[in-house]
């Protein structure tokens, strides 16, 4: 039973007992104790004692009861105790009905409150029976709703699990700058702000001292190389690759020449990890085939040596033209004075941080190596230096601040043998090892800006280290 129709029922429980409590207790109040009542006219007798009678009762038709009463002769003590019953239980009766009114209108507005709840109970009744009739149809609406929004909602998993991953480093990074900032805080009590700001001042003057330092440094003298350092495996067992050494800091491009010969194809890479990952960036045909691998990018040109020639080529990546070409005269070409491996390596080009140059032989030194000197524009020969190292016996060679290096062997084993200074004119032999790794290197070049050695070994492009010896240039110095 709901909470109105209890109240409702407790209401008319109430008036029955009140009803049955003024039937009982009224007429023992007045002093009636014996009371009978009947539908006849007869008289009936009520309390002998206190003189009362009654001659006749009836009901009225609202079902009231209705009585005539004779009072017994007065006596004034006993009418001052009736009376003042009697009053008692006109305040009690008028206690009782004001209880009774304020009990009417409750029941009434609850009884309201029932007729407005039966009312939705039936709306709501209609309602149901039209969710049960159409229950197929919303349930497949509401299904494909659901389905929607989850097709939404399943985007976010992924990210969901990175945002979990980042909150975990964010939190990690919080602990490391916490540990920072408190160490910094204590070098800072430590030393004092003042202190602090003059150990910096110090710093930035070492290091102006330091880049005069270098200007001052004459070329240096290679005395260590370590490393390999494995970028890539690609291509086949011969090819070059290589990053110009005058482009800026910025310009970190790779490019890539797979084969010593039969082919054409240029690839270039934006940087070293997109040479890595493969992301290349852009092809170039040239109009010639190269002989050999022994090519080299300066100042944004290509230079190589055209197949089945003395021929040097310089190729412009801008402008996708040949600049210049120009025969290098008596130079033995397509495997008359290649290095140990073979491979048209007759014509080394190489750069270093004096200028481009060309390293090969010729019948008139013997087959001896000879240098020479290029204007990286014209490709003229500005000079030319005749050692006595046989081409066919050397590994490799570079150029490091215009001294030649020349290698033993191509295989394991191999070694920097041999060096000639352009500037002094002479020669040593020298033993500056180095590990090749992988037992067979076609290519290896010097790299003026990066402080290496580019290097292709077996299909594999390393990189070397290389450890210098410098002389700082004194004022007779010119």
């Amino acid at each position: 039973m709901s909470p109105p129709l209890l109240k409702l029922g407790a209401v008319l429980s109430t008036m029955a007992m009140i009803s049955n409590w003024m039937s009982q207790t009224l007429p023992s109040l007045v002093g009636l104790n014996i009371t009978r009542i009947t539908t006849s006219d007869t008289l009936t007798q009520i309390s002998p004692k206190e003189g009362w009678q009654v001659y006749s009762s009836a009901q009225d038709p609202d079902g009231r009861c209705i009585c005539t009463v004779v009072a017994p002769e007065q006596n004034l003590c006993s009418r001052d105790a009736k009376s003042r019953q009697l009053r008692q239980l006109l305040e009690k009766v008028q206690n009782m009905s004001q209880s009774i009114e304020v009990l009417n209108l409750r029941t009434q507005r609850d009884f309201q409150y029932v007729l407005k709840m039966e009312t939705q109970m039936k709306g709501l009744k209609a309602k149901f029976r039209q969710i049960e009739d159409d229950r197929k149809t919303l349930m497949t609406k509401h299904f494909q709703e659901l389905k929607e929004k989850m097709d939404e909602l399943l985007p976010l998993i992924p990210v969901l699990e990175q945002y979990k991953t980042d909150a975990k480093l964010i939190t990690q990074f919080k602990e490391e700058i916490r540990n920072l900032s408190t160490v910094l805080t204590g070098i800072q009590e430590e030393i004092g702000a003042y202190d602090y700001e003059e150990l910096h001042q110090r710093v930035v003057n070492l290091e102006t001292r330091l880049r005069d330092c270098m200007k001052k440094l004459t070329c240096g003298k290679l005395m260590k190389i370590t490393g390999p350092i494995t970028v890539k495996i690609s291509g086949t067992r011969f090819g070059a690759w290589m990053t110009d050494p005058l482009a800026s800091e910025k310009n970190n491009r790779v490019w890539y020449m797979d084969s010593y010969t039969n082919n054409k194809i240029v690839r270039e890479y934006k940087s070293i990890a997109d040479f890595v990952s493969g992301a290349e960036s852009r092809t170039y045909n040239l109009p010639f085939k190269w002989a050999g691998t022994n090519h080299v990018v300066y100042n944004g040109s290509l230079y190589f040596n055209k197949y089945q020639s003395n021929i040097i080529i310089k190729y412009s990546f801008d402008t996708g033209r040949v600049l210049a070409q120009r025969s290098l005269e008596y130079a033995g070409f397509h495997n008359v004075y290649p290095y140990t491996w073979g491979g048209f390596s007759d014509i080394d080009l190489m750069a270093d941080e004096i200028g481009l140059w060309a390293v090969y032989a010729t019948n008139q030194n013997a087959g001896n190596i000879v240098i020479s000197q290029l204007n990286q524009d014209t490709l003229e020969v500005l000079k030319s230096w005749s050692t006595g190292y046989p081409k066919r016996s050397a590994g490799e060679s570079f150029m490091i601040c215009g001294t030649l290096y020349v290698t033993n062997s191509h295989l394991t084993g191999a070694k920097v043998y041999y060096s000639y200074s352009t500037k002094t004119s002479t020669y040593e032999y020298t033993d500056i090892p180095f590990h090749n790794q992988y037992f067979h290197i076609s290519m290896l070049d010097y790299n003026a800006r990066d402080r290496a050695l580019y290097a292709w070994n077996n299909g594999h492009q390393v990189l070397f280290n290389v450890t210098l010896f410098h002389v700082i240039k004194t004022e007779d110095d010119t």
